[in-house]
Parts: C-alpha cells; structure tokens; sequence
C-alpha cells in the first residue's frame, strides 16, 4: 500500500510539473501569464488529479470490505448449514423441528445456494418412513416433522414478496411417502417429481395451485384408499404425468379445474378397487388430458357438467372391464373426445343430457362387450359423433329423448352384434351393420 502511495505522489507531482509547463507554452504567445496565476493554475490541476487518485484508493477499499464482508457471509452461512442439517439428523423430534425451520430461513437468506437447501428438505421426506405406531421402526413425532416440512415448501411456493419464492426450485420427491399433505395455491414453475411415491395419508390437496412452466410428475406413483384433489386449480403450462400410477380405491379429484395449454397425461395408469376420478365442471381450453393404454377397472370416471371448448381428451387403447366413464350435462364445443381402440366390457359410457355445439366425439374401432353407450336427453347442434368401425356385442346403445338440430351422427360400417339400439328421432348419417 505504501508504494503504491509514493507511486501516486510522483504520478501527481510530475502531472503538475507536465500541466504547468503546458499552460505557459498555450498562454506565451498570446499574453504572459503571471507566476501566481501559474501557480493557482496548476495547484486546481493537481488538486483534480488527488480527488481522483482518492476516489480511486476509497473505490478499492470499499472493494475489499465487500470482500472481506462476502467471505463473512459465506462462512456463517456454512456454519448454520451445518447445524442446520446436524439438527435434522437428530434423534429429537423437537430438534429436528428446529432443524426444518431453521434450513428454510437458510434458503431464505442464501439465495445462491437456495436450490441446495432445498434439496435437503425434500431429501429429507425421501427418508424410510413408519407411520405404524406399532412397528419397531416408527418414530415418535415423525410425522409431525415431515408435516412441517410440507407447510414449510408449500408456504414459499405461493404468492412471496421479492426474492423468498421457491416456485422455480426443482424439487425431487421421487420415492417419498407422503402421509398426507397440503400444497394449496402453490405455484409450480420449476421441476416437481413424485415419481414412484407413496400416498398413504387421507388427503394430499393441491387445491387452487397454479402450474406454469416445468413438469409435474407423478410417474409409477402409488394411491391408497385416500384423496388427492386438484380442486380448481389451473394448469397453465408444462406438463403434469400420472403415466403409470397406480390408483387402489383413490378419489381423484380436478373439480372446477382449468385445463389450459398444458398436457396431463394418465398413460398405462391403472385404477381399480372403486376408484373414482372426477373432472365435474372443469374447463378444457387448449389442454390436452390422455389415458391412452390406460386401465380401468370398476372404477368411476366423471366430467359431469365440463366445458370442453378446445384442446383433445384421448382414451385410445384404454381398457374398461365395468365402472363408468360420464359426461353427464357436458357442453362441447370445440375439443375433440377420443375412445378410439377402446375396449370397454360391462361398463357405462354416459353423455345424458349433454350438449354437443361442435368438436368431434370418436369411437372408431372401439369394442364395447355388454356396454351401456346412452346419449339420453342429449342436444346436438353441431359437431360429430363418430362411431365408425366401432363393435357393440350385447348391451345398449341409446340416443333416446336426444333433440337434433344439426350436427352429424356417423357409423361408417359399425358393427352392432345383439345389442339394443335405440336411435329416436335421430337419424345417423350413414347406415351400420347389424
């Protein structure tokens, strides 16, 4: 430092020296310049050039306090990482609990290494985990912490001020076991797996949540006999998998939901064991919903009173071995419906009193076997319904009480094999077999 002092000085001085001797060659000529004139002259010179070699030293001294300060900051932050995560090893449930909180304010605080802490709450919730008081591995207060932990993410992924939002944090819950949970209005922007978890709570609610940019997966997920809704909540964007869940006397719910542009998809998913999934009086606008392979058995699948107003909702291949797939009072106007390759045995595929403004319904080459297909009380107005190639053995298939303004009913070489079929007054536009 004190070289570089005397460096300045000589640097000033002969700056002084150089700026004098200047003044007097521009100024002879015309006048002679008086030596205090001179002086005062090049004393302001030499008083700019010391502002500037200050501002210069002040500028790197400042510089080096932020330094000092920044390696301050990081080192503390380490410190309460590790008693952070020291905590969340304990055996203490009440210390453990500390831990939670005191890991979220660390993520809080270090947004450099925000995405880190995170990482260990979700860790933490990938854990083994007992929730069966009588099992030698249950832990007193367990669930109590991974409650906590849950409150805790959900909180930072809704609505925060400035920089404290997690929403585009990636978080990896793949394996966990959720005994119940609540992320309602969260908002969804980065990477969320819950791929090949375990819901064994009552309820897991993401209700009102927003998914934006980024993919939710529940891949290979496993669902008990509790609840999971998605209760007019608004998809937005990104993609959300179910493909191959698993689903055993669940309620799956998405009432009242908006299906925007995002895909949800329900691929090789298998439900069973009275499962029952309603989509009642959500709207498809631009989304797209697909159960393509996928596996019903007596299991309920509901859209009543759903508006599909663009967008595609598919079930080609899917198997229907009883149960009910309604779209009971539905209004289509534009989304295209789609059972095509279906097999459906002793099931109820339901449309009464549905109304059909546009948008096509299709069940080309679908093979119904003892089936109920009923468009009871419907009113079609536009569109078409499409039963081209499509085979019914034994059960009904019935547009009965179905008012007809327009639109168009197509069979296309349908196959009717001993089933009941009762047309109305409608009048398909091209002939089946019988």
């Amino acid at each position: 430092m004190w070289l570089v002092v005397c460096l300045a000085v000589v640097v000033v001085c002969a700056a002084g020296v150089v700026a004098y001797w200047l003044v007097r060659r521009l100024t002879e000529p015309a006048q002679t310049l008086a030596v205090p004139d001179g002086i005062r002259l090049s004393i302001a010179i030499l008083t700019v050039f010391g502002a500037v070699l200050a501002g210069v030293y002040a500028y790197r001294k400042q510089r080096i306090a932020e330094g000092d300060a920044h390696r301050a900051d990081a080192t503390q932050f380490a410190e309460r990482y590790s008693t952070a995560a020291g905590q969340l090893g304990h055996e203490g449930s009440a210390v453990r609990l500390a831990g939670v909180y005191a890991m979220a304010r660390l993520a809080d605080d270090w947004v450099e290494q925000r995405q880190v802490c995170v990482d260990v709450l979700c860790a933490y919730l990938r854990m083994p985990y007992e929730g069966n008081p009588e099992s030698d591995q249950y832990k007193r207060g367990e669930r109590e912490v991974r409650q906590t932990i849950i409150k805790v993410i959900r909180d930072h992924l809704q609505e925060s001020p400035g920089d404290a939002s997690w929403s585009t944090c990636a978080l990896d819950l793949t394996r966990a076991v959720l005994d119940g949970g609540d992320f309602s209005g969260c908002r969804f922007r980065g990477s969320v797996s819950f791929a090949d978890a375990d819901f064994v709570g009552e309820l897991v609610s993401f209700d009102e949540a927003v998914f934006l940019d980024g993919s939710v997966t529940f891949h290979g997920a496993r669902f008990g006999a509790g609840a999971v809704t998605f209760d007019d909540a608004r998809f937005l964007g990104g993609s959300v998998s179910f493909d191959e869940a698993r689903f055993n006397g669940s309620a799956l719910s998405f009432g009242g939901a908006l299906l925007g542009p995002c895909a949800v998809t329900f691929h090789r998913a298998h439900l069973s064991g009275g499962t029952t999934l309603a989509m009642d009086e959500a709207r498809l606008c631009g989304g797209t919903v697909g159960f393509d392979h996928a596996q019903f058995e007596n299991a309920t699948v509901t859209f009543s009173r759903a508006r599909l107003e663009d967008g595609s909702l598919a079930f080609r291949r899917a198997r229907f071995t009883g149960g009910t797939l309604s779209f009971d009072h539905a209004h289509f106007s534009g989304a295209a419906v789609a059972l095509d390759d279906a097999e459906c045995t002793g099931g109820t595929v339901s449309f009464y009193a549905s109304r059909f403004d546009g948008g096509d319904i299709t069940f080309d080459y679908g093979q119904f076997t003892d089936s109920t297909v009923t468009f009871h009380h419907g009113r079609f107005n536009g569109g078409t319904v499409s039963l081209g190639h499509a085979r019914f053995s034994g059960g009904m298939v019935s547009f009965v009480r179905a008012q007809v303004n327009g639109g168009r009913v197509a069979l296309a070489e349908a196959q009717f094999s001993d089933a009941n079929v009762r047309w109305g007054r409608l009048r398909p536009a091209d002939g089946g077999s019988h």
